[in-house]
């Protein structure tokens, strides 16, 4: 089976990536990049991107590039884990997101999320665990 497209995958994601607004942009089994545009809607009380965007970006294209990976092989992918931390607020533009993988294994695939501003400054990382499971035990 060949590998969707960003294109392909943006057209079919539903629910809360929809909601917070995730543009996925490339997507392979060794990185991902997306990214969420600012909004108001998406700000915690003080004006900055609320922590859980930065977790949900994470979550959602380290379980989605491990999902493709395996789906052949008869498996799903979920997140077992995802540890963020917030080195810089963002209050306005673009959140943009660079996950690398860095462990490819049987039952678990490790992912670590770069999250920058506009400007290219860091403003958060994420170490992601996604959970490698076949398919029948969901």
């Amino acid at each position: 089976m060949p590998t969707p497209t960003p294109e392909q995958i943006q057209e079919v994601l539903v629910g809360f990536d929809n909601l917070y607004g995730l543009e996925l942009l490339d997507c392979s089994d060794q990185e991902v990049r997306a990214q969420v545009t600012v909004r108001d809607e998406l700000k915690q009380p003080a004006g900055l991107l609320h922590g859980g965007v930065y977790a949900s970006i994470a979550e959602s294209i380290a379980s989605l590039a491990t999902a493709i990976a395996v789906f052949a092989e008869g498996s799903v992918a979920m997140g077992l884990s995802n540890n963020t931390s917030f080195l810089r607020p963002v209050t306005e533009g673009t959140v943009h997101a660079l996950a690398t993988r860095i462990h490819c294994g049987r039952t678990t695939w490790i992912w670590d999320v770069s999250f920058t501003d506009d400007a290219g400054r860091t403003c958060a990382v994420t170490r992601m665990t996604i959970a490698v499971r076949p398919a029948g035990e969901r």
